[in-house]
């Protein structure tokens, strides 16, 4: 028999339901895993042994109660350390939180409680979720299970550890300019950024310019949209409601897509990055690929300009000052943190109005560009996994900002638009560092983006080949 962290996060509720495995059998493995690997791997920040051993001895009580059972009950899935769980500490990443206890649950964290998972613990965060890496001063850093010396990226870095090292069947994490789909490839998994509106983040969390949404983390594509599924949901109050879809999410992941026509690029917005050889190979063997399953892959012009690039820092720049932080704290917070805050507190009113309407109108002519295409194919990074400290292994925050926005000028472009798009594993290189490739796809049309990627999915064979790091 397989170890239970060999079973896809459907595979182990549906032993749960067949009372082939228990909640607290499947718990208790997971917290052993955490313990044992977790100081090589850094993916959690607050384990809770406790809290989900009481989840799972109640999910074990209604699966001997009988009668109809959530779809995920038993399975663990960890919650980052953005996301509130009341009664659970909650860092968002900073030494500047240390002690503060989150009084209430995020929506999207109820939600994944009634469809009964259990939360092993909060995964690690960079401070603030800003830097595309997860390096803080709460914990060690997370690094990427295939190769322990390199970041697991961010801000979602501690989520995709803990599943592409055998951790956590799969993990809620949240993207608001990459931060689920760059941690997914140098991790080597599959990661959804839903539709914006999709997911809400009420009671607390703002969603203002409506850039970041959670989304899952998984090792399969069915397994994410079974999660997707679940946490799909709108708040009263709420700025953003995506669109209806026609499918569900779990069954979208059943059936063919179709032919389709695919556009791709593989141009940068940001000035001065380049794009890795090795990326690009992984680009155009995706692409080969796409087209071998009677797909029409075409080339197509890059979708936006450099000129967003000035425009979206000042969001950036803004959104990191909204975090209250104690004036007598403030010595804890990061350099990089400390640099974007000035930047922000500098930017005016007007200009925060205008960058943003300056971001809609690109977006309006980006999408007479990608209306064209059912999905659209572009590297997820530019370059393959990089050694932690990499980012900050330079004189200043400037340039480690600078080296945030080299490293992942794809994946921020759809935070703007607020289009689905999802990180496919579908490379390795010779040294066993994973690429992922990324589509995106019509606003409000994830159950295409998921049929395709499970078709590819299905193309490679297997767990995307049956690739395990050596942790695993």
């Amino acid at each position: 028999m397989a170890h239970i962290h060999d079973l896809t996060a459907l595979e182990q509720a549906a032993a749960v339901r067949a009372r082939e495995l228990s909640p607290v059998e499947i718990t208790q493995h997971y917290l052993e895993r955490m313990e044992r690997l977790d100081p090589q791997v850094g993916a959690f920040v607050t384990p809770t042994p406790d809290l989900a051993l009481d989840q799972a001895r109640a999910a074990e009580a209604r699966v001997l109660a009988g009668g109809d059972l959530p779809p995920l009950l038993g399975v663990p899935v960890p919650v980052k350390d953005l996301n509130l769980v009341k009664g659970v500490p909650i860092h968002f990443g900073s030494a500047t939180y240390e002690g503060f206890v989150a009084p209430v649950d995020d929506s999207v964290v109820e939600r994944l409680r009634d469809a009964g998972t259990i939360m092993t613990g909060k995964t690690a965060t960079p401070e603030f979720g800003l830097p595309c890496y997860t390096e803080t001063y709460l914990s060690p850093p997370s690094r990427s299970p295939w190769d322990l010396t390199r970041s697991a990226g961010g801000s979602s870095g501690g989520a995709a550890a803990a599943v592409a090292a055998g951790l956590a069947p799969a993990a809620q994490g949240s993207d608001g300019a990459g931060s689920i789909r760059i941690p997914a490839s140098v991790c080597g998994l599959y990661g959804i950024k839903p539709t914006r509106g999709r997911i809400s983040f009420a009671p607390v969390v703002p969603d203002l310019a409506g850039l970041s949404t959670n989304g899952p983390i998984s090792r399969t594509v069915a397994d994410a949209a079974a999660l997707l599924e679940v946490m799909a949901h709108n708040h009263p109050g709420d700025l953003y409601v995506a669109p209806p879809t026609e499918i569900g999410f779990a069954e979208a992941a059943t059936r063919e897509p179709g032919r389709l026509r695919v556009g791709r690029y593989a141009t940068p917005a940001v000035p001065g990055a380049r794009v890795h050889p090795d990326v690009l190979e992984a680009y155009e063997k995706a692409s080969a690929l796409l087209a071998s399953l009677g797909h029409e892959v075409i080339d197509m012009p890059a979708p936006f300009g450099s000129a967003i690039v000035p425009q979206f820092e000042k969001l950036w720049f803004c959104f990191a000052c909204m975090h209250p932080v104690d004036p007598s704290m403030e010595p804890k917070l990061r350099p990089l943190t400390r640099w974007l805050r000035e930047r922000g507190y500098a930017t005016t009113a007007p200009q925060f109005l205008q960058a943003q309407a300056d971001l809609q109108t690109a977006t309006r002519f980006g999408y007479l560009v990608m209306n064209e295409y059912d999905a659209v194919l572009s590297p997820t990074v530019t370059l393959p996994p990089v050694p932690v400290g990499w980012f900050e292994d330079v004189e200043d925050p400037e340039e480690t900002f600078l080296r945030m926005e080299r490293f992942a000028p794809f994946a921020a472009t759809y935070n703007v638009s607020g289009q689905p798009a999802v990180n496919l594993p579908l490379h390795w290189t010779p040294e066993g560092l994973p690429i992922g490739v990324m589509l995106a796809g019509r606003f409000g049309g994830e159950s295409t983006l998921i049929s395709l990627s499970a078709q590819v999915e299905a193309a490679v064979g297997g767990f995307w080949g049956d690739r395990r790091p050596a942790v695993w």
